[in-house]
């Protein structure tokens, strides 16, 4: 946020209303004039790739809803009109097919408007789309756009900013520039930029009354995939997700009763995806954790308002890691819109004061979460508790920690102090034959989860039946019916051959899919 302006203009686009899904719908507009295109198709296709089967195969509410993408050449062309991400992947595996067969670098000229008729042409066709299921209210009325471009990214937004003037964005929540560039083209300082993490780092350039989000990445896999997959975390900021209640302090006694609170408002975000959610990797013994559960705590989706109250303070080096168990989340000051603009600022403030405070004193905080309700059956509250530690960035990290009723007895034997040489000498030698990182990296350790969940979701577009196996003509009538029952919804699905017509056929697809009829196709 740059301004109380812009938190006014939020407030005004999206009024505190209560849907279904908080996620936008995507569109993603993808420059191919670029001189580095040939690197760039393949690591874009690879990287877009792999986090749309990481939302397909994800349970529970969908991350990504509708997905639109469009490229432009000479012009803008629109390959893959919105459609649902899950239970689509097949057709987004041929659009992205598409893709990777579009002419290499050096075929199309640089400049021109095309990616601003794109981002007009996906606003026009995401307006019709919402009216059309406007009725059913399952997906999100707001969408957001990503732009990435070799271009130079102000050159972008100027463009942007001139030719978008006359235009409703009034459902466009945010809008992301983003420059791709190959690593030797880069200044020193991007370099950082580019270094795969939760959040890039970016420049907001406000214009048009919202945020244009311009950030600066390396034409690698993992930068890319880095990128996309900001698009699953959640998006709802209706309202915070946690309130941190610490002790007033004796600062304040004078005036408030020792019992008082101080109320820091957080985000939960989550640092790793459950795998227990891969609809893929789960079998009949693992379920997604329980929301309602009192020894469980989710950052996704943010349905219940989390009461953490600080009991105690704990050094650092006191803690054992075998009693620290589940998933860890990560702690921010809320970037909740309903918020006052000078409460916003006072909760900020006072948040990483906390977390200097708790790393210069190198402490830990024991939590106590507060349960939700009680169980109807007996008035009896569960507590579950919680470990936060500070971190050398503005936020927070939480895990669960147990407590007497789940900890088991075990008896750890004292190290000893004397073993033989020989046996010292093998571990010593086997040790030293180890290569030795710094700190771990997991960005450098692949379990072929990808690969696995691609071909779980892989279906065929359309599968012809064998000619052994099609229904004979002498069969009643009533089984033709259902044998074209059951073949219809593939007949739907545009086929392989369908999907590499000429440009101006697709061109004219695209169009028809804009129309009522085209989107009951959607809906099914």
């Amino acid at each position: 946020m740059n301004s109380k302006k812009l938190l006014s203009e939020t407030q005004r686009t999206f009024p505190a209303t209560t849907v279904r899904c908080q996620q936008p719908s995507r569109i993603l507009v993808v420059d191919v004039t670029s001189p580095s295109w040939t690197n760039t198709c393949s690591v874009l296709s690879e990287a877009l790739e792999n986090t749309l089967c990481l939302a397909c195969s994800l349970t529970g509410p969908c991350r990504v809803p509708l997905l639109s993408l469009y490229v432009v050449e000479s012009q803008q062309e629109c390959l893959l009109p919105f459609t649902q991400v899950r239970e689509n992947f097949a057709r987004i595996q041929a659009c992205l097919l598409e893709l990777r067969s579009l002419p290499r670098e050096g075929s199309f000229p640089q400049g021109g408007s095309g990616v601003v008729q794109a981002v007009q042409d996906g606003l026009q066709q995401f307006k019709q789309y919402s009216r059309h299921t406007a009725a059913g209210g399952s997906t999100n009325s707001s969408v957001e756009i990503t732009i990435l471009t070799s271009q130079s990214s102000k050159e972008m937004v100027k463009q942007l900013e001139n030719k978008l003037k006359d235009v409703d964005l009034m459902s466009l929540r945010r809008m992301q520039v983003i420059e791709v560039l190959k690593r030797e083209l880069l200044e020193p300082e991007d370099v950082e930029q580019c270094v795969p993490a939760e959040e890039p780092s970016s420049a907001d350039i406000a214009i048009l009354g919202m945020d244009i989000d311009v950030q600066t990445v390396e034409d690698n896999v993992i930068s890319l995939e880095m990128l996309f997959k900001t698009w699953l975390h959640d998006y709802g900021i209706e309202r915070e997700h946690l309130h941190l209640l610490l002790p007033s302090g004796a600062f304040s006694h004078a005036i408030t009763p020792k019992t008082a609170l101080m109320c820091l408002k957080c985000d939960l975000q989550e640092r790793l995806l459950d795998p227990a959610l891969l609809s893929g990797m789960v079998d009949g013994t693992v379920r997604a954790a329980d929301l309602n559960s009192p020894c469980q705590m989710a950052a996704w989706p943010a349905t219940v308002l989390y009461k953490l109250q600080v009991v105690k303070a704990l050094k650092y080096e006191g803690v054992c890691e075998s009693v620290v168990y589940g998933l860890p989340f990560i702690i921010k000051p809320t970037s909740c819109w309903q918020l006052d603009w000078d409460e916003l600022e006072i909760n900020q403030h006072s948040f990483h004061a906390l977390c200097h405070s708790l790393l210069k004193r190198n402490w830990m905080l024991l939590a106590k979460r507060e349960p939700q309700n009680t169980n109807p059956n007996w008035n009896i509250m569960v507590h579950s508790y919680y470990i936060i530690a500070p971190s050398d960035s503005a936020t927070l990290l939480v895990k669960a920690v147990a407590i007497r009723e789940l900890l088991l007895p075990s008896t750890f034997p004292a190290l000893l102090s004397e073993h033989p040489e020989r046996v010292h000498g093998q571990i010593e030698s086997a040790l030293n034959s180890l290569e030795v990182e710094v700190a771990y990296n997991p960005l450098h350790l692949k379990s072929n989860l990808y690969q696995y969940l691609k071909s779980a979701l892989y279906k065929p577009l359309h599968r012809q039946q064998p000619r052994d196996q099609q229904p004979e003509r002498h069969q009643p009538k009533q089984h033709q019916s259902r044998a074209k029952a059951t073949v219809a919804p593939l007949l739907m699905a545009p086929s392989p051959v369908q999907a590499f017509r000429p440009a101006a056929a697709r061109r004219e697809s695209c169009e028809r899919a804009l129309l009522p009829r085209e989107y009951d196709k959607f809906l099914q």
